[in-house]
């Protein structure tokens, strides 16, 4: 059974930290039983019969600079579900009004915004400030610590004579290679908007390149909802199946749904069997086969196994 409370706590622990690591009792007397497990239990590997994963929350992009193209890719990143920091030092450039959706904003120098602010290990960074300056500065600061992305704005000649400020200042060519610029794929952008578009997909491409499970905001909604009857969990995947392992969504009894496996035919399914879940021990397993043989059944014809995880909320 899945325990409201406990997704609760996850998600009031990602205000402190990236991560967080979720066991859960597939086989015996304890099946369907859940524990949150410490960084150093999580180093031990699981005993049989048990699911582990690591849960990571809403990831995080600092977007330095308040100027035109942050105005856009602060919507795009929103839409993408991340939570948004601004740094700029001038008022009228990092405000409310400005900056609507943005989850903070910090008036303040950039130097003094490094040095008082940690976003975790997991963060990326925009770096699209006013000046070649603050540019460099901004990116000093983030080559010194951890992070999944920084870029900086800039054009070839510029970003040129950067790196070469970096090597001369003795950082490697390997910390140099991972720096994200001219920010931004090569789509030929023009405008700010099609700048932001192109960091964007940067981003995206990025991101994906590493996937994460991430305890979506649309999960957390469910899992509020009084009506919310089944929390479904694709705990194994292989072949070309629809979404990855960690994958979840929830099924109310009426048949709405928050979040997605995958969609298709197997998504039907599963949320039929979750409108009806009534098992009494409040957990069950269900396997998917999509292979040419059996897919017929499902109405799909693409390869590869899914195993489900039904729990009653």
């Amino acid at each position: 059974m899945a325990d409201r409370k406990m997704y609760q706590n996850i998600a009031e622990c990602f205000q402190k930290q990236d991560e967080v690591i979720l066991e859960t009792i597939l086989e015996g007397p304890h099946a369907g039983e859940k524990r949150m497990l410490s960084r150093e239990e999580g180093n031990c590997l699981p005993e049989n019969g048990v699911y582990r994963e690591v849960l990571y929350g809403k990831p995080k992009a600092v977007v330095c600079g308040g100027g035109h193209v942050s105005l856009s890719i602060v919507q795009l990143l929103k839409m993408l579900e991340f939570r948004v920091i601004v740094v700029d030092e001038r008022p009228e450039f990092a405000n409310r009004e400005r900056f609507p959706q943005a989850d903070e904003i910090f008036c303040m120098e950039f130097t003094d915004f490094f040095r008082e602010n940690d976003f975790g290990n997991h963060a990326y960074y925009v770096i699209v400030t006013r000046g070649h300056q603050y540019d460099y500065s901004c990116l000093k600061a983030v080559l010194e610590r951890e992070r999944d992305y920084v870029g900086m704005i800039g054009s070839r000649s510029k970003v040129a004579l950067s790196f070469e400020k970096l090597r001369k200042e003795g950082y490697a060519e390997e910390v140099i290679g991972r720096i994200h610029s001219p920010i931004g794929l090569a789509i030929g952008a023009k405008t700010p908007t099609e700048i932001s578009v192109s960091i964007a997909a940067e981003i995206i491409q990025e991101k994906n390149r590493h996937p994460r499970n991430t305890l979506e905001a649309s999960i957390l909604e469910g899992i509020q909802d009084e009506d919310a009857h089944t929390m479904v969990t694709v705990i194994e995947k292989s072949g070309s199946s629809p979404r990855g392992e960690g994958t979840r969504m929830i099924v109310c009894k009426d048949g709405k749904i928050y979040g997605t496996i995958g969609g298709g035919s197997v998504e039907y399914a599963a949320i039929q069997e979750a409108k009806a879940f009534d098992d009494p021990s409040g957990f069950a397993i269900k396997e998917y086969d999509l292979s040419n043989s059996k897919a017929a059944t499902l109405g799909m014809v693409c390869g590869g196994q899914v195993k489900v995880l039904f729990e009653k909320l």
